[in-house]
């Protein structure tokens, strides 16, 4: 620690509610002792260019002020999804020069800043690139960052919470106006390759039923979920039921076969869900199905709720473990726990999670945390859902 007299922070992926929380907790920790801190802009995208960086437009030293920001809702030093491990697909790859070139880009940028340690805030795909890092010879701190609530080592992470009442507040409201119509919703919530939002926002959201790819066995067949949402429709009837909320995930569109798994994706390789519209596709069928049924038309309308999650005000839980995390990144650093993730256990109680956990040693990867199919949140959902034969049988 007395050798780093400046350290980094960078914010890589999809923005989180609270991001500013772990920005300004890890800012101050670092201040009050005596650190510089340098706020990197636009995630690795200026990072990984060879222009050298200026103060004002590439970072920002930060100072006390930071302290105002805590419950802001975006990020203040701004993020993108530019990745400069893009080329390494196995440990191998990191001794091919041409391979890291953009990842020696990020570590001569910060040694003309002298900038000798970096806390890095983001996704699975952060992760990869802070490990990249750190073996390449880079101090290296992680903060787990994602509103999928996907990581391993960790129970919740920061803005996850946020992002489902944001949504429970959203799907509450559809629910009243389908009451009111006698018509239904059809949602699709952000997740892209776990139901964890989904799980949580359609139980707090009083949804009829909600289903993730954890609920699936093999491909997402459409015409299968078209038929189980027009029997719930039709099975609903018989109570007396004629108006709800469904609800599903992105992250069913992984599943989908080749011919209809969206072809677009960002620079970590992962696609673009939404541009699939998923709900459009399976409202139209059931709504179709329901009318060769019935002979009676029924309104299912098709809703994306996914990037106003994002950047919501964050609820308090958020503030205080997104400072926790800010506060622990310090505390790792201040111990010379680099290549270390950043976690907090029990009443927030920070621990320290090595990258070699977390990461397969020969291809580098991360590991993504399902919701078990056997967890009381998984029966929470099936319990609290419409009651329908064969449920757990897609």
């Amino acid at each position: 620690m007395e050798s780093l007299s400046r350290v980094g922070l960078v914010f890589s992926g999809g923005p989180a509610p609270a991001a500013n929380a772990v920005i300004s907790a890890a800012a101050l920790a670092f201040l009050d002792n005596g650190v510089e801190v340098a706020g990197l802009l636009d995630g690795f995208s200026r990072l990984q260019g060879a222009a050298p960086l200026a103060e004002g437009r590439d970072y920002l030293l930060l100072d006390t002020k930071i302290s105002a920001i805590r419950n802001q809702p975006g990020i203040h030093i701004r993020t993108s999804r530019a990745n400069p491990g893009k080329g390494i697909h196995g440990a191998q790859d990191l001794r091919d020069p041409q391979k890291t070139e953009k990842l020696s880009a990020v570590m001569a940028s910060l040694k003309a800043i002298g900038v000798h340690g970096l806390v890095t805030m983001g996704g699975d795909d952060t992760l990869k690139t802070a490990n990249y890092l750190h073996l390449l010879g880079l101090p290296v701190i992680h903060v787990p960052k994602t509103i999928d609530n996907d990581y391993f080592g960790i129970p919740w992470t920061f803005g996850y919470w946020t992002a489902v009442d944001t949504a429970q507040k959203a799907l509450l409201n559809l629910k009243s106006d389908a009451d009111s119509t006698n018509a239904y919703f059809l949602v699709e919530l952000m997740g892209r390759k776990a139901g964890w939002i989904t799980y949580a926002a359609g139980v707090a959201g009083e949804a009829c039923d909600i289903i993730a790819a954890e609920d699936i066995q093999g491909d997402v067949d459409p015409d299968v979920l078209a038929d189980r949402l027009c029997g719930l429709l039709m099975a609903r009837e018989k109570e007396g039921r004629t108006s709800g909320v469904i609800c599903i995930a992105e992250g069913l569109a992984e599943r989908l076969p080749d011919r209809l798994k969206p072809k677009e994706i960002d620079q970590h390789g992962n696609p673009y869900y939404g541009h699939v519209e998923l709900c459009r596709t399976l409202a139209q069928k059931a709504s179709a199905l329901y009318k060769d049924r019935t002979g009676r038309e029924k309104k299912i309308t098709p809703k994306q709720i996914g990037y106003e999650t994002r950047t919501a005000r964050p609820i308090s839980y958020d503030v205080v473990l997104g400072s926790m995390l800010g506060y622990g990144a310090y505390r790792l650093c201040a111990e010379g726990r680099f290549g270390h993730m950043v976690s907090v256990e029990d009443n927030f109680a920070l621990k320290a999670i090595p990258f070699s956990d977390l990461i397969d040693p020969e291809t580098l990867t991360t590991r993504i945390r399902l919701v078990p199919r056997e967890s009381d949140l998984f029966r929470l959902k099936d319990a609290l859902s419409f009651p329908m034969p064969g449920r757990r049988d897609l």
